[in-house]
């Protein structure tokens, strides 16, 4: 593990040198009356922020404000590894031109700054300002006396320290008017530690999410991650969720949810296969499963379920991230069908560090199925 992150945290620094660079010299220009050993000292603990904020040894609100803090520069620090290299090039091309660099420094150097102030404006509602995607899906199955069924799916809330009950409010409040028959939460419903969910009380309004089949869940990496896996389900109990870990639930005797543990499981005391989870199932019914990350479709589909709903990917969550999300998942976002099953991939209702999104939005998945 050591050997792996080395080269991750020398390839950070050098980034960070990079950006921290262009900002001293941003300040020298202007002639700021800062030394160079505080403004280094003060760009290190913004850099890292985030780590020293989930330090064990820092609690409390600093560091949860520091945890907060470190996330944003998470998204201006790759939107500047964008943008530094195309104002390095700007400058070089004007100093060629003879441009004098008291003229073009503070173009290129606003230019940038206003570049990255609108990213991350935009970036900002389409995380807070979530959508309602509807899929039509077709099952050749019957279910019972049910014809259809409408079903709402909210992946990776991340309820934590960023995301609260601000924006779970948004959700309860959007799935309620849309009246849904079945709520299926695909993991992630914690961002990893279950302090924030029990200090702010966020099942208290996670109550509130009904639906007259019933709200399933399961889990995902970072509630594996937080390390408090008995207690949220625990908690979700005592709300009425019911948390399927490995686990086929009969629901009103007309159709299955499936719920997997997550992959994360697999090197953590292993999780059942598909064909053993739906072993026991009548596969004339139909089979809607849940499984965190997009993978094994193939075996999903020849063990029998109908529909599978992941999440996990957030489509990159920004820009050009969701470019590297596509090669590493045979679907990180939107519909496909593979054989006979039905795939729905969610970019989540919430999001991981920086409450920013680019080239994808925050979403509630809602399923319009049909029993033929």
């Amino acid at each position: 593990m050591l050997m792996a992150f080395t080269p991750i945290l020398l390839l950070f620094v050098l980034i960070n040198l990079y950006i921290g660079g262009h900002g001293a010299y941003l300040l020298s220009h202007y002639a700021v009356p800062i030394s160079p050993v505080v403004y280094w000292i003060l760009f290190a603990i913004l850099v890292f922020s985030y780590l020293i904020g989930r330090s064990r040894w820092l609690r409390g609100p600093v560091g949860r404000l520091l945890k907060v803090i470190g996330s944003y520069y998470f998204a201006v620090m790759e939107f500047l590894v964008l943008l530094l290299p195309l104002a390095d090039l700007t400058a070089w091309i004007c100093s060629l031109a003879g441009v004098p660099t008291n003229v073009f420094l503070p173009w290129i150097g606003w230019s940038t700054a206003l570049v990255l102030l609108i990213l991350l404006l935009r970036g900002s509602w389409n995380a807070w300002m979530p959508i309602v995607r509807t899929y039509e899906l077709n099952i050749e199955k019957k279910a019972g006396a049910l014809k259809e069924l409408r079903v709402l799916v909210a992946s990776d809330i991340h309820l934590g320290n960023i995301v609260g009950k601000k924006h779970l409010n948004k959700l309860v409040r959007r799935v309620n008017e849309l009246k849904p028959d079945l709520i299926l939460l695909p993991g992630d419903v914690l961002d990893d530690s279950i302090e924030p969910f029990l200090r702010n009380r966020m099942a208290e309004v996670v109550q509130h999410l009904k639906a007259p089949l019933g709200t399933f869940a399961v889990l995902g990496n970072h509630e594996y991650y937080g390390g408090h896996i008995e207690e949220y389900v625990k908690q979700m109990a005592a709300i009425g969720i019911r948390v399927l870990r490995d686990e086929l639930v009969l629901v009103n005797d007309a159709f299955y949810v499936a719920g997997r543990k997550d992959k994360t499981a697999e090197s953590a005391g292993g999780r059942l296969p598909s064909a053993e989870l739906l072993a026991a199932a009548d596969l004339s019914r139909p089979v809607l499963m849940l499984d965190h990350q997009p993978y094994q479709f193939d075996q999903s589909a020849a063990a029998g379920a109908d529909v599978l709903l992941c999440g996990h990917t957030h489509r990159g969550q920004f820009a050009p991230n969701h470019l590297i999300t596509r090669r590493l998942f045979e679907l990180d976002w939107g519909y496909m069908r593979k054989d006979r099953m039905h795939v729905v991939v969610s970019s989540g209702f919430g999001t991981w560090g920086p409450p920013i999104r680019l080239a994808s939005r925050s979403e509630i998945v809602q399923l319009r199925v049909r029993f033929t």
